[in-house]
């Protein structure tokens, strides 16, 4: 299948990437961009027994907050630039509720992976990448070529979809060396990416359950 390439049908892309960006520009021209971090990263460690700090965001909501917060200017670039790539395609076919409902579980999804590998760590997790992995998963599932020769259609697509998982994941790192500071949540991206992949034909079957 070959990439549509319409912005017409890609406004929550485009929300999501003026949201996240807005975000960011406001938190560094105001200089509270450390007390957001402080505020709305996702900690794993403050699922455990001592609750939730009084000046932070609820637990609950830390894996949505989070998408809104960079490091800086390299790292929201990446990924902004990599929602814009993959969204506006994807989008164009799962529909605006389609793309939304992946970006949201996947920012779940994405938070709830790192809590299994690491659920006592205290390393707040920021940045959209899990989310945008999701989408990256879906992307991969509906315009991934059969370059592999492999008999099998459908598995063929399988590893072409672990093949950009670990490029992804690995470009991932690469900004995690140029970016000061940064970790990288290795299981957040991978879990992302993992529920794109299950869920890139179920909301295909949504959209056009009708049709």
């Amino acid at each position: 299948m070959r990439p549509p390439d319409s912005w017409a049908g890609a406004r929550v892309t485009l929300a999501l990437t003026l949201v996240t960006a807005a975000a960011w520009i406001f938190g560094v021209l105001l200089g509270f961009q450390d007390w957001a971090i402080g505020w709305g990263a996702f900690v794993p460690g403050r699922f455990g027994f001592d609750g939730a700090a009084a000046s932070a965001a609820p637990v609950w909501l830390t894996p949505l907050t989070a998408t809104l917060l960079h490091a800086n200017f390299v790292h929201i670039a990446f990924n902004l630039l990599m929602l814009v790539f993959c969204g506006r395609s994807t989008e164009n076919v799962l529909g605006p509720v389609g793309l939304t409902i992946l970006y949201l579980i996947g920012a779940y999804v994405a938070a709830a992976a790192q809590f299994l590998v690491d659920p006592l760590s205290m390393m707040p997790m920021i940045g959209a990448s899990g989310a945008i992995s999701a989408v990256l998963g879906a992307y991969a599932m509906l315009f991934g070529r059969n370059k592999v020769r492999i008999a099998n259609a459908r598995v063929a697509v399988w590893l072409n979809a672990l093949w950009l998982m670990a490029a992804w994941v690995g470009l991932q790192l690469i900004v995690g060396l140029v970016v000061p500071g940064l970790g990288i949540a290795i299981a957040a991206h991978i879990g992302g990416f993992l529920l794109g992949v299950a869920l890139a034909n179920p909301l295909l079957l949504l959209r056009y359950r009708k049709a």
